[in-house]
């Protein structure tokens, strides 16, 4: 990074702090509510997953047959059969789709927890007040989903949308962190 990109940044983030507050505000509200009713959470994660699966699966099919005679077709054909098949299992299914989801999330929370803490480091040269919030962030992704192996098979039902829920508030907490921090710096 140049002297020039050091400059860029900390403006960038001025004039986008109130992007990055309405972000936290969000991300606050939703998490909040899942942390109120996880089961629903868990339970509207994995439809909501399911229909994206569904539809991406549709659409995926439908290329597929459009282009039956480019290269890869039958891959192409088999891997959005295979999508469709998940999304119906997810809709259909939510209960168990949710137990599956909550392997998918602990993997999730690892990876995010790590690259978190990474983005964390990178930006305590520009936010030398905040950047911990981050760092808390992606330690706190790595413990979330230690809480997980730890308490399946059991409590996957509700573990998904509460831990999702924590996710949330703690991200959003942090970008408001990042916002009012960067509201403060000199453009």
């Amino acid at each position: 990074m140049t002297i020039g990109d050091q400059a860029i940044i900390p403006a960038a983030l001025h004039r986008l702090w109130k992007v990055f507050l309405a972000e936290g505000i969000v991300l606050v509200a939703l998490g909040t509510a899942a942390i109120l009713v996880p089961a629903i959470a868990s339970l509207a994660v994995a439809i909501v997953l399911g229909w994206v699966f569904l539809l991406g699966g549709i659409v995926g099919l439908i290329a597929a047959l459009v282009g039956r005679d480019g290269p890869g077709f039958w891959w192409a054909a088999v891997s959005a059969l295979i999508s469709i098949v998940a999304g119906f299992v997810l809709v259909g299914w939510p209960v168990g789709g949710a137990v599956s989801l909550t392997f998918v999330l602990t993997a999730f929370l690892i990876a995010d927890g790590l690259v978190t803490i990474l983005f964390a480091l990178e930006h305590r040269r520009q936010l030398s007040q905040r950047w911990g919030w981050l760092t808390v962030n992606g330690v706190l992704d790595l413990v979330l989903a230690a809480i997980i192996l730890l308490a399946l098979p059991t409590s996957a039902l509700w573990a998904l949308g509460l831990i999702v829920g924590i996710d949330l508030v703690f991200g959003g907490w942090s970008l408001i962190a990042i916002a009012l921090a960067a509201r403060k710096a000199t453009g």
